[in-house]
């Protein structure tokens, strides 16, 4: 049974539609990404799965008992207040130390439970949202656009953690990304939408549709890529690259200028 299947979908505020006819299922267990263009509908769909929207048409069902994970986008913390990350985790509710510990390994930065917020780099920030994500061990994990301010070896390297997550855990993921060149990485299908869904598939399969290309673009000039990296190599996943690193890794790149 599928974890959430969208039927002829639509989502409206007020005269603007910003998604119609929307179908889509997602699995247990698989990685799918959504990209699309600004104005596509990408975040209206999220928050129509996590019922912070209402569908102006259209059905949406979820498996009986399905336990979401989410990472937003951003989320603004006071730096003046003083908050360790064990403490922030443990906000929603009656959470034990051990799950706090669990998540933060899972989402692969063990060792910052004692350390504050406010000190957290971009990159530590984003692996903390998504332990608090796996506190309560979801079925499915939805991101949007979690990667947003890290530079490019960040990105992938937090793609490869969500894959770690995913063969550890078993939970399904849902992400929107924009990051054309490091999202065919990580996914095992990818959907298009531009206010509907364009087309859908394998990540090869995507990237050289024509309403994919029309939408962004092929060779040199366009943001349409390919990164791939081969899996015979370990990866540190408590690495923080959001401040420019570069990686030491061989990896296979197929990727056109943005």
């Amino acid at each position: 049974m599928s974890l959430i299947s969208v039927q002829n979908l639509s989502v409206s505020y007020g005269a603007n539609t910003v998604l119609r006819d929307v179908t889509l299922q997602i699995e247990p267990g698989e990685i799918v990404t959504i990209v699309g263009p600004n104005g596509s509908g990408k975040t209206s769909l999220l928050r129509a799965i996590i019922g912070a929207v209402t569908p102006t048409q259209g059905q949406l069902r979820k498996k009986a008992g399905l336990r979401i994970g989410y990472v937003p986008q951003k989320l603004h913390i006071d730096p003046t207040l003083p908050m360790t990350v064990e403490r922030f985790l443990r906000l929603s509710g009656k959470v034990a130390k051990e799950d706090c510990a669990t998540a933060l390994e899972t989402a692969g930065v063990p060792d910052l439970a004692k350390r504050q917020m406010s000190g957290l780099s971009g990159g530590q920030f984003q692996r903390v949202l998504l332990a608090r994500a796996l506190i309560n061990r979801p079925d499915i994990i939805l991101l949007d656009e979690a990667t947003q301010g890290l530079d490019q070896p960040g990105s992938a390297a937090f793609y490869r953690r969500i894959e770690e997550v995913r063969r550890e855990t078993g939970c399904a993921v849902l992400m929107i990304s924009h990051e054309l060149h490091v999202v065919m990485s990580a996914s095992d299908r990818v959907i298009c939408l531009n206010g509907h869904v364009c087309c859908e598939g394998t990540p090869e399969k995507v990237s050289s549709a024509p309403e994919y290309r029309a939408l962004f673009g092929s060779g040199t000039g366009g943001a349409l890529a390919l990164y791939r990296h081969d899996h015979d190599h370990a990866h540190d996943g408590a690495c923080d690259h959001d401040h420019g690193h570069g990686h030491g890794h061989d990896h296979d790149h197929t990727e056109a200028a943005e």
